[in-house]
């Protein structure tokens, strides 16, 4: 808001929300709950304008436009590398150009798949690109998953080569000759090549000498919508991962539509922390690059110290990253002097306030408002901008800084849901999270959040060409607006099924193109998607009451006594609740309650008196969720080890498996509900 407060554009993003319910409901069948695009006049402008993607039929496509129209442009940058590197679009153009080069002198020809087992680095977009520029594909993963999954994909993908990040890689996969026939060729991207493997200089040379590999020359029979551009593997939370081949037309199809998210010029910095194999960041990526963005890849170990130093302002995220950001926050407001903490808490509150009732006057809410209400929270927003508008230009501005580099305007986050309190504090400090929706069988966006149709608690609109359903989830049959089911999904991003699995991809992919993501969730009145938990997660206890575990966990995280947390009751009575303690913070709220523990809180599951406190602190919290039930209460909790991928319990892209982490505290379990 700041100086661009003013009650006119209030009213008049009120009354934008009001034609565009009336234009929605006259485009979709009836009540039915069903969502499409409906373009804004931005995005019209944002399509219209990505020109770097127009007329092309594959990924690879884009580095002849970006070498000519932005070749001094910095376009990746990795100061942490092993070997830290740096080019411009038309020196990395070259370097793809070359490393395709490279790959057909090994044998890779159209078709083939080879493997790629590395972490995110501009040698890995380099042997990405070379390996699209030939019509071939990889499957990735990175090279700190399980040995046992890497072996399973690379037999699973009959991938005919292997390129891997380090020597110490290649001896962990421990091969044995019979699988080591099956490759062209080994390439090592990082150090000194183990033996017989080839080094990346020397790959590099095999390519530098050959005539370059024309981009737009099209394999025959080979289209977008079938030729394959990559294969993902799912993450695997309830058994073995199912490869997701996706074509360049699934990918194309993200770099054109990611333009009505952000759009941003030339040389913009983004900051590159999630690992590629994840499609969220692949997709990303792509599209950054289609912009001729400028990238720089960090670590989460230099997570915090790069924000300051490339002040990013675009990026591609997932909640974890922001709740370690906020919790940063709450650390430093901790050892702030106690007038200091007054100040900026009271400000915080107030600016919180300030924003949910500017949401409120705009409809920006999860439930419709009528103009009255409108009314009543806009006297609000009058009330608080005096303070909200000084600590925009006082305080924020410093905060952000030292949060996120002063400059972050596209915060584009997926891979789950943002916690409430998480995307509220962002938002008072003026910080749109911009939250997307999708899966590695959809490339994955499906919808999001838009900077100018923000609704907290929402995954936003579709994506142009995307089709949302909404059906029963028992008989599939349609639901109305507002009303709660089972998440169908079609467009171009869709895939058009698993890896030789036609059984698995006849189960979630009908014969009309409609995906059933396995997701509940519902429509609102403007298309918008609100999701509300897994089908398979789904609680179900012993009274045949339904309760989603997502939003209570998401809510409950908010507390800073939980670091991470579980709800169990299959077919029990009430729910149960598995917590990995904050152990500082619950040591300090203990005492406060003439509760003295040691760090073991009082060993196995935590000292009797200690759970029966968080117990009752656990249903208080859980009272005060909005449309809150009676039946979302704990009967009980346990104290457990936490959840990790070292342990197995969580997948690389930090999703818990609920079924491991159930089969590990099975005694923790039982101790709840007195088995």
């Amino acid at each position: 808001m700041g100086n661009k407060f003013s009650m006119s554009k209030i009213w008049r993003k009120s009354v934008d929300f009001d034609k565009r319910v009336k234009h929605f409901r006259k485009r979709s069948n009836l009540d039915l709950a069903e969502s499409t695009w409906i373009p804004a006049k931005e995005e019209k402008q944002a399509l219209e304008a990505h020109i770097s993607v127009k007329g092309i039929n594959r990924v690879d496509q884009i580095w002849p436009w970006l070498k000519e129209n932005h070749g001094n442009v910095l376009a990746v940058n990795s100061p942490h590398y092993i070997f830290p590197e740096r080019y411009n679009y038309e020196e990395l153009a070259d370097k793809i150009a070359v490393a395709a080069a490279a790959f057909e002198s090994l044998g890779v020809v159209s078709g083939d798949v080879v493997a790629l087992f590395s972490e995110n680095s501009p040698r890995w977009l380099i042997a990405d690109q070379g390996l699209m520029r030939l019509g071939a594909s990889n499957a990735v993963r990175g090279s700190s998953a399980p040995v046992e999954e890497l072996r399973y994909i690379l037999a699973d993908s009959r991938s005919v080569g292997l390129v891997v990040q380090s020597s110490e890689l290649w001896k962990a996969l421990a091969l044995s000759e019979d699988d080591k026939k099956q490759f062209k060729f080994v390439l090592q991207i990082e150090g000194q090549p183990e033996n017989n493997l080839l080094g990346w200089e020397e790959f590099l040379l095999k390519g530098a000498n050959k005539s370059p590999i024309n981009a737009f020359k099209e394999a025959t029979g080979i289209t977008a919508n079938s030729s394959i551009a990559t294969i993902l593997y799912t993450s695997g939370t309830t058994g073995k991962p199912k490869g997701v081949p996706l074509t360049h037309d699934n990918l194309l199809h993200q770099m054109r539509s990611l333009a009505c998210i952000a759009s941003p010029p030339p040389g913009t910095p983004l900051l590159s922390v999630l690992p590629i194999w994840h499609s969220y960041e692949r997709s990303a990526e792509y599209y950054f690059f289609s912009c001729a963005c400028s990238q720089h890849y960090t670590t989460i170990k230099h997570f915090k110290q790069d924000l300051q130093t490339v002040r990013p302002v675009v990026m591609a995220t997932v909640p974890r990253l922001w709740e370690a950001v906020k919790t940063g926050f709450d650390e430093a407001l901790k050892k702030m002097p106690r007038s200091r903490q007054m100040v900026l808490k009271a400000a915080l509150n107030n600016s919180r306030l300030f924003k949910a009732a500017l949401r409120k006057s705009r409809n920006l809410l999860l439930l419709e408002i009528n103009k009255t209400n409108r009314a009543i929270a806009f006297s609000e927003v009058v009330f608080r901008w005096p303070i909200h508008a000084l600590a925009s230009k006082l305080l924020w501005p410093k905060v952000l800084q030292q949060l996120s580099g002063g400059r972050l305007r596209f915060p584009i986050n997926g891979g789950g849901a943002i916690a409430p309190h998480v995307d509220t504090f962002f938002e008072a400090l003026g910080v749109e999270l911009l939250v997307g929706y999708g899966l590695t069988e959809t490339s994955p966006v499906l919808s999001c959040r838009r900077t100018w149709r923000n609704i907290r608690g929402s995954s936003g609109l579709p994506l142009p060409e995307t089709e949302f359903r909404i059906v029963d989830p028992l008989n599939g049959g349609p639901l109305k607006f507002s009303q709660q089911g089972r998440v169908l999904v079609r467009g171009p991003q869709v895939m058009n099924g698993y890896l030789r699995k036609p059984e698995e991809t006849s189960k979630v992919l009908d014969q009309k193109g409609w995906f059933d993501t396995g997701d509940l969730g519902m429509l609102l009145a403007d298309g918008s998607i609100v999701l509300t938990g897994r089908a398979k997660d789904t609680i179900v206890l012993s009274n045949g009451e339904n309760v989603e575990p997502g939003p209570l966990e998401e809510f409950l995280l908010g507390s800073p006594l939980i670091e991470q947390i579980i709800m169990i009751g299959q077919d029990e009575r009430q729910l149960g609740a598995l917590i990995v303690p904050d152990i500082d913070q619950i040591l300090k709220w203990a005492h406060q309650r003439n509760l003295f523990l040691k760090e073991d809180l009082g060993g196995g599951m935590g000292d009797l008196k200690l759970r029966r406190l968080l117990q009752r602190e656990v249903n208080d919290i859980l009272s005060k969720r909005p449309g809150s039930r009676s039946d979302e209460r704990v009967a009980g909790i346990a104290l457990v080890k936490p959840f990790s991928i070292e342990n197995g319990l969580l997948t690389q892209t930090l999703k818990q498996r609920r079924n491991k982490i159930v089969e590990r505290d099975q005694k923790a379990i039982e101790d709840i509900f007195n088995r």
